[in-house]
């Protein structure tokens, strides 16, 4: 059996972790490979909704193996935290395993992801502030700290002194900010070392070994192809990489092993953060979206941008990632509408760009050129096959679908798990 990859096609928050739910009863192994608790999944269960941030979505699958990738960065708080409210609500949780090599975020790295954003002023990235970008800026800078390191407190001790360093140099006469002290930080990481102890493991063999054994194994991405630190919008992008080149680095799967690379679009587009937006609506019609689509992050209840479907940056995705299939999310959102906008190519100082343009300057002067498909009235929400959908609805799912790069295998109608329709097998 194969390696799966999903990956969101947008700036994030398209329904990767639903996505990832439904297909998680058939699969074996679920796995985070990049990011930290500044991405959430929101699943539907039932009646009960899981707010999930940096734990994989498979930790809601009974008999599934969530797997924690070495390519994130680990908050142990938000980690135990978010373990505790699952465990309590009767989740099993003791499957979970994390990579030794995964890097942990200190609390020195939230403090100043903080106070660098609070700097930056107007030319802030719009980060959570939860530490993360720092994190990865230790890890480039091989000063980081990894979930192996806090089972040895000599080796702990002299990387956070050598991390420390300069960090307290840049808090003290940039910031005004107390020095950290390193014997606190050091008593705080290791004071997670013994529930940490038992999920801790050599997840690249873990994976790989189940895959020899015939098993299936579910490469989950965090925030989404616009936001990949090489292939986004940068400087405003995340600090991994989120596209299906990051599954293999961030989870030690080799790409000979992936044959199947599912990209999650909503039927319109959000980002939440700073950025350029092409479709961005600052109007009635982008509130309509943001209230029926109930628009907020999922990790810090920020209210996300709303835009019209971008299938420029649809095709982009597909193009990077060697997306095989598209799940198009929260069409029921566009109902009630009487025509439906969608973005085909973009206008740059009078000139026509049908792909994403090559320098970023331009990319944020695009004027997105409209195409206007007929809207539907019905409710969509227990359709169950695509035949069960109105006229109008199928057309803009078979449009969409031919603008944007890959067939569109599943479609949801709905927030619950069972609220989707399945064209093709994603598995």
């Amino acid at each position: 059996m194969p390696a799966v990859v999903i990956v969101g096609a947008q700036w994030g928050d398209e329904g990767k972790g639903k996505a990832t739910d439904v297909l998680g009863s058939r699969v074996d192994y679920v796995v985070k490979f990049n990011g930290g608790n500044n991405a959430g999944h929101t699943v539907v269960v039932g009646d009960q909704k899981y707010a999930l941030h940096l734990l994989p979505s498979g930790i809601l699958t009974p008999g599934c193996t969530p797997v924690i990738g070495n390519g994130v960065v680990v908050d142990l708080s938000v980690l135990f935290e978010e373990l505790d409210a699952l465990s309590a609500r009767g989740v099993d949780v003791s499957r979970l395993r994390i990579s030794a090599n995964a890097h942990v975020i200190a609390d020195y790295n939230r403090t100043l992801d903080k106070v660098t954003e609070r700097f930056l002023g107007s030319r802030r990235i719009g980060t959570t502030g939860r530490g993360i970008g720092p994190t990865y800026a230790d890890k480039m800078n091989r000063v980081g700290i990894r979930v192996q390191d806090l089972f040895d407190r000599k080796i702990l001790t002299q990387k956070v002194e050598g991390a420390l360093e300069q960090k307290n140099q840049v808090l003290t006469k940039i910031y005004n900010r107390r020095a950290v002290d390193v014997e606190e930080i050091v008593d705080d990481l290791t004071s997670f070392t013994e529930r940490l102890a038992p999920m801790v493991s050599d997840t690249g063999l873990l994976l790989n070994q189940a895959l020899d054994r015939g098993e299936t194994v579910l490469l989950e991405a965090g925030q989404a192809t616009l936001l990949d630190v090489d292939h986004g919008t940068y400087p405003f992008v995340t600090s991994s990489s989120a596209t299906a080149g990051g599954a293999c680095t961030g989870s030690g799967v080799p790409p000979m092993r992936i044959d199947r690379v599912i990209g999650i679009v909503k039927a319109y587009t959000t980002r939440v953060g700073e950025g350029p937006f092409p479709t961005e609506l600052d109007d009635d019609a982008g509130e309509h979206l943001r209230k029926v689509g109930a628009e907020y992050g999922t990790t810090t209840g920020r209210p996300r941008r709303c835009g019209w479907y971008d299938a420029v940056i649809a095709r982009y995705a597909s193009r990077v990632n060697g997306v095989t299939d598209l799940v198009l999310t929260k069409l029921d959102v566009l109902t009630g509408l009487e025509q439906v906008p969608v973005c085909v190519a973009y206008d740059v100082d009078g000139v026509r760009h049908d792909e994403m343009p090559v320098n970023q300057s331009d990319f944020h002067h695009a004027v997105p050129i409209y195409e206007y498909l007929p809207g539907w009235w019905e409710d969509i929400s227990e359709a169950r096959t695509f035949e069960d959908l109105p006229a109008n609805a199928r057309s803009y799912v078979e449009t969409v679908e031919a603008m944007s790069g890959a067939r569109i295998s599943a479609v949801g109608v709905g927030p619950d798990r069972e609220a989707t329709i399945v064209r093709h097998d994603l598995l």
